[in-house]
C-alpha cells in the first residue's frame, strides 16, 4: 500500500525543530558530564577496565531499549509520551553523579540514563521519519543531528569554565539546569505524529480497541504488491551487516579521552578534546545529510568510515599531541557522515509500517556490537597497553567501508 504522507503544514517544520531543541538541550547537558567522567572516575580509584565495564553494560542496556522502542513505536498511537518519559529519567538522574562515592554507583547512573535514551531514541526517529517526505529525509536527521552535536559544543564549554573553579561534581550538578529545560521544551514543543498508524487504520489490516491507544497486533500488515506480510527487505540486510562489522570495532569514546590523557594532555583539558570534535560534527552534519539526499547514502558513510579508520590510526601511533587535538576534529567528520545518513538509509529503505521495527534493530544489533568492542578494548587496552586496540578498530573500519560499498552492488545485483 502507499505510504503515508507526513502532516503538512507547520507541524512539519515544528516537530523538526522541537526535536532539535531537545536535542540541543539534552546534549548539552549530557557533554557537560561525559568528557570529565574519566577524571572522575580516576579520582575514585577507577581505571580503563571498569570504564570499559560501565559503558559497556550501558551501551547493552541501550541496545534492549531501543530494540524494545522499535517495536513499540510501530504498534502504540501516541509516540510522544515515550520519548518525553525518556527525556525526563535521564535528566533526573544525571546531577545524582555529583553524589556518587564508587565506580559501582556511577554504573546504575549510567544504566537509567542510557536505558532511557535508548527507550526514547527510536520513537523519536519514527516521528522524525513520519514528520518528512522520503526526500529530504536526510536533510532532517542531519538538521537534528546538527543541534545535538551544537549542543556538545555547548556542554564542554560550560564544564571548562566552571571546573577550574568549582570541581568536578559542580559540573554534574550544573547539568540540571539544561536537562530541565529540555523536559520543557520536550514536552510543550513536539506534536504527535500519527502517519503510520492512520495509514495502517485505514487499510483496515488489523483490528484494536477503541478504548485502547494500542492497536491489537493479530492480523499482520500485508503489502498490496506482493500480498505478503510486511517484513524487512534484503537490502536492509546488507547495510545492517556492514554497520555491525563496523561497531565491533567502534568502542567508547572515552578511551579516545584516556588515550589523550595517557600522552599529556591533562584532564582539565578533556572538555576542549570535545570541544574540538564537536565543533567539527556540527559544523558538517546538517550540510552531510542534506547531501545525502542527492549522492549515495552508502558511499557517503562509507568515506566516514574511512576518517575513523585514520583517527584511530593516528590514536593508536601517537606521534605528537598536536596530531592528537588534529585527529579529534577530524573525528567529527566521521560522525556527521554516518549517524545523520545511516538513519537515513535505513528508514528510506523500509515500509512505514515497520520502520520502528527496523530503526530499532538497527540500533539494537550495532549497540551489542559497542557493547563487546568497549569491553574487548578495555581488556586489550590492560592486556598489551593502548596501540593494539586502537590499531584493530581502524583495521575493522576500513574492512567495513569496503563491505558497505559491496552492500550497494549486492542490492543492485538483487533488484535486477
Amino acid at each position: 500500500m502507499p505510504e503515508a504522507r507526513p502532516p503538512a503544514g507547520k507541524a512539519i517544520s515544528r516537530n523538526i525543530f522541537a526535536f532539535g531543541a531537545t536535542s540541543f538541550l539534552n546534549d548539552t547537558a549530557s557533554e557537560m558530564a561525559y568528557w570529565v567522567l574519566p577524571a572522575f572516575l580516576a579520582s575514585l580509584g577507577a581505571g580503563p577496565a571498569q570504564l570499559g565495564i560501565i559503558e559497556g553494560i550501558a551501551e547493552s542496556v541501550a541496545s534492549f531499549a531501543k530494540l524494545f522502542s522499535g517495536y513499540l513505536a510501530d504498534r502504540v498511537r501516541r509516540r510522544k509520551p515515550i520519548v518525553v518519559a525518556g527525556y525526563v529519567v535521564a535528566n533526573a538522574v544525571k546531577p545524582l553523579l555529583a553524589l556518587t562515592t564508587s565506580w559501582g554507583q556511577i554504573l546504575v547512573i549510567r544504566f537509567a540514563d542510557r536505558f532511557s535514551k535508548g527507550i526514547r531514541g527510536t520513537a523519536r526517529d519514527v516521528m522524525v521519519a513520519e514528520s518528512q517526505v522520503k526526500s529530504r529525509l536526510g536533510f532532517a536527521y542531519g538538521l537534528i543531528q546538527a543541534m545535538d552535536s551544537a549542543g556538545a559544543i555547548a556542554g564542554p564549554l560550560i564544564a571548562l569554565v566552571l571546573l577550574p573553579h568549582y570541581g568536578l561534581r559542580a559540573i554534574f550538578w550544573a547539568a540540571a539546569i539544561p536537562g530541565l529545560l529540555c523536559i520543557v521544551v520536550a514536552m510543550l514543543g513536539i506534536r504527535e505524529t500519527q502517519a503510520a498508524y492512520a495509514s495502517r487504520t485505514q487499510s483496515k489490516s488489523f483490528s484494536s480497541d477503541s478504548r485502547l491507544d494500542v492497536p491489537l497486533p493479530e492480523p499482520e500488515v500485508m503489502n498490496s504488491t506482493t500480498g505478503h506480510a510486511s517484513r524487512l527487505p534484503r537490502s536492509f540486510y546488507f547495510v545492517l551487516l556492514a554497520v555491525t562489522l563496523f561497531s565491533l570495532g567502534n568502542s567508547s569514546d572515552m578511551f579516545l579521552v584516556l588515550r589523550a590523557q595517557s600522552i599529556g594532555i591533562s584532564a582539565v583539558r578533556a572538555p576542549v578534546l570535545g570541544l574540538v570534535f564537536n565543533i567539527t560534527y556540527t559544523l558538517f552534519s546538517w550540510p552531510a545529510g542534506h547531501l545525502s539526499d542527492r549522492l549515495s547514502r552508502r558511499a557517503m558513510a562509507a568515506a566516514g568510515y574511512l576518517v575513523f579508520a585514520a583517527v584511530y590510526l593516528v590514536f593508536g601511533i601517537a606521534p605528537s599531541t598536536p596530531a592528537i587535538w588534529f585527529a579529534m576534529a577530524v573525528y567529527g567528520l566521521f560522525y556527521a557522515l554516518t549517524n545523520p545518513v545511516l538513519k537515513a538509509l535505513v528508514a528510506e529503505t523500509v515500509s512505514s509500517e515497520v520502520r520502528g521495527r527496523a530503526l530499532g534493530v538497527y540500533f539494537f544489533v550495532t549497540s551489542v556490537a559497542a557493547l563487546l568492542a568497549s569491553v574487548i578494548t578495555g581488556q586489550l587496552w590492560k592486556q598489551y597497553g593502548a596501540r593494539v586496540p586502537f590499531l584493530l578498530s581502524a583495521g575493522i573500519a576500513a574492512v567495513s567501508a569496503v563491505l558497505l560499498l559491496a552492500s550497494r552492488r549486492a542490492q543492485v545485483v538483487a533488484t535486477s
